[in-house]
């Protein structure tokens, strides 16, 4: 009997069509007053219709892009309804225009995509009222293409608040959410635990909210490794730079030596030097940089002279994986670091509560079999793995989500941050980016060979 085999199955999160369906029209609700909460509620049109860099779409093309997607797989997918607005199809597919050329388009203003969307979504909860979740059918079997297309404009909504942090111009989101669960002193933690060889089942082939690129799940055979208890530190990574290691070419690559000359940076990005003192930009505020914070907006480049630097280096996909998921003592994969009850602001920092990363050390309840804390939320993490399918990878249900990404252009990065939703992160979740990419809240943690 294999491991797979062995494998204890999750519980079943089969529910009846009416409770399904009520789940769904709340998390419709849920996501899309956050959508609204980072557009057309705090920004007025001029700010909306602008591209605030062009690494960035203007947020009103993210606005209506998000119903758009909504009605092509609720509404002419898994309810057989005839296209509403075909004409604009190509403005919001993703693949048509990059994101530099999009304020050129001849975007719906911010009313009239306010108003296209609510239109779907109207229409959307007509057609969840009599839908059934047919089993025989890919797309509504355990309602997927419902928890994909939540999952979506969740996904949006942390893109847009990428481009909230590269716009200029006065505060519009709240500050630092206080009265959460207090950090834990990360300097009482080891500074990094063994995670013993042999083997472990990497992805999923059970999870209902799981992507295309999550499935199907697999053995591997991981060798030893340590791996940093928590992600790394702004004291720490302040320390890299102030021991010249943006001048040293020994702890770079040579792309990441290429990119480092070439782009002139010397830091992370949003922070800003005064003298001996360290601050960063954050949402329109300039606030002295918190030495416990984990690092965030570094680049891949960045994260892996980092850890030659220190000695060590970047963990594999699988390595991370193993850490976060797998069980040893009950041999059995766990959802979520801590077990497969679903977060909570005690276990992780997601969901966009505090606008900005936790101290390192915090969440103990939150820590994962093997002691690792930090795992999901707060940053995400770099991984040296470059993206492709796992073995026996299959496209589900566009090859535009995964595919056409795997191969060597785009890193790895896992556990979401404290901008994800936690519909939309769990061990298995995969993020990928290119290794230039500092816009995003990236950080990262150590690992090395035992």
């Amino acid at each position: 009997m294999s491991l797979l085999d062995d494998l204890p199955q999750p519980a079943s999160e089969e529910v009846d069509e009416d409770a399904f369906k009520q789940l769904v029209a709340d998390e419709l609700e849920r996501v899309r007053t956050r959508s609204f909460g980072l557009t057309t509620d705090v920004l007025d049109e001029s700010e909306l219709t602008a591209q605030h860099s062009r690494l960035m779409s203007p947020l009103v093309w993210d606005l209506a892009h998000v119903g758009n997607y909504e009605e092509l797989w609720l509404l002419r997918e898994a309810a057989g309804i005839e296209a509403m607005r075909p004409e604009i199809d190509d403005l919001y597919d993703a693949f048509e225009h990059p994101r530099s050329e999009r304020p050129a388009l001849p975007l719906l203003s911010p009313t009239e995509a306010r108003d296209y969307i609510g239109l779907v979504r109207r229409k959307v909860l007509d057609s969840l009222a009599v839908a059934r979740l047919d089993p025989s059918k890919p797309l509504l079997a355990d309602g997927f293409v419902y928890r994909m297309v939540v999952q979506h404009e969740h996904q949006h909504d942390e893109t847009m608040l990428g481009t909230h942090q590269l716009r200029r111009g006065d505060p519009v989101l709240p500050p630092a959410t206080d009265g959460l669960p207090a950090p834990t002193d990360g300097s009482l933690l080891a500074e990094e635990v063994l995670v013993a060889g042999g083997p472990f089942v990497m992805g999923t082939s059970t999870d209902p909210w799981a992507y295309d690129n999550e499935r199907p799940a697999y053995v591997v055979e991981q060798p030893s490794f340590w791996i940093d208890t928590t992600p790394v530190s702004n004291a720490s990574y302040r320390a890299f730079i102030e021991a010249g290691g943006y001048d040293d070419p020994r702890w770079w690559t040579p792309g990441g030596w290429d990119w480092r000359t070439k782009s002139g940076k010397r830091a992370p990005a949003f922070w800003v030097r005064e003298g001996t003192s360290w601050f960063r930009r954050r949402f329109g505020r300039l606030e002295p940089l918190p030495d416990t914070e984990p690092v965030q907006h570094v680049c891949y480049f960045e994260a892996d002279a980092y850890a030659r630097w220190a000695g060590k280096r970047l963990p594999t996909e699988a390595e991370w994986e193993k850490a976060a998921s797998w069980d040893p003592a009950s041999r059995s994969k766990r959802r979520y670091p801590w077990g497969d009850a679903a977060p909570t602001s005690s276990t992780a920092n997601l969901g966009q509560l505090r606008f900005h990363p936790t101290g390192v050390g915090s969440f103990p309840a939150g820590a994962s079999a093997y002691g690792v804390r930090q795992l999901l939320g707060d940053v995400w993490e770099w991984t040296s793995t470059s993206f492709t399918g796992h073995p026996g990878f299959c496209v589900f249900p566009y090859k535009e989500y995964s595919e056409v990404f795997f191969g060597d252009d785009y890193k790895v990065l896992r556990g979401g941050s404290w901008a994800t939703d936690p519909l939309a992160v769990r061990n298995t979740f995969r993020n990928w980016d290119y290794p230039i990419r500092r816009q995003i809240f990236a950080g990262f943690r150590c690992a090395r060979t035992a």
